[in-house]
């Protein structure tokens, strides 16, 4: 029986929405993907508010939408990849419920983010390099608030989430 929140947690690409929502329904739990939350509560789309206000008061607001999300009934909730830049962020999820980090190759993420050009921080001259910054600037991050590390390279989203639910149910056995 799961209790709290289930936190997917990992670079843009690695699977985190999709993922999150096979998850949930294997589950028989709700799903919330925060980006989506936050998009909704502000009715406008995270590349304008990166252009708006920029990459701090997109931060600003993301931890807005985590604290509330921290809060209420068991659900998985599919994060930015940046949520855990903030300290206050990482002690949230850390303290408010289970973390999975989903990892994945750069290749793989290069692969899977380079025909969605909703994401403000890959437009740049050269996605690739940018993404291995992400990656090198995040992985410690993502690994400090993880309880499980699930590599979703050469896994369909159905067998990533099917990995992850035998890992909940494992850890939840030991």
């Amino acid at each position: 029986m799961i209790t709290q929140p289930i936190f997917l947690v990992g670079p843009m690409g690695a699977g985190k929405s999709t993922i999150g929502k096979l998850l949930a329904a294997q589950l028989g739990l709700p799903f919330a993907d925060s980006d989506k939350v936050l998009e909704e509560r502000t009715g406008a789309d995270i590349p304008w508010i990166f252009d708006v206000e920029g990459e701090q008061g997109f931060r600003r607001r993301e931890h807005a939408v985590l604290e509330d999300l921290c809060v209420g009934e068991p659900q998985v909730i599919a994060t930015g990849g940046g949520i855990v830049l903030l300290p206050e962020n990482r002690q949230l999820l850390i303290a408010n419920g289970l973390v999975v980090y989903l990892c994945a190759s750069l290749d793989q993420l290069v692969e899977r983010t380079s025909k969605n050009s909703n994401r403000p921080l890959l437009q740049v001259a050269d996605p690739r390099e940018k993404l291995r910054e992400i990656i090198v600037q995040r992985e410690p991050l993502y690994r400090e608030v993880a309880d499980l590390v699930c590599d979703t390279d050469d896994c369909t989203p159905k067998q990533a989430a099917q990995l992850v639910a035998d890992q909940l149910l494992a850890s939840a056995l030991s």
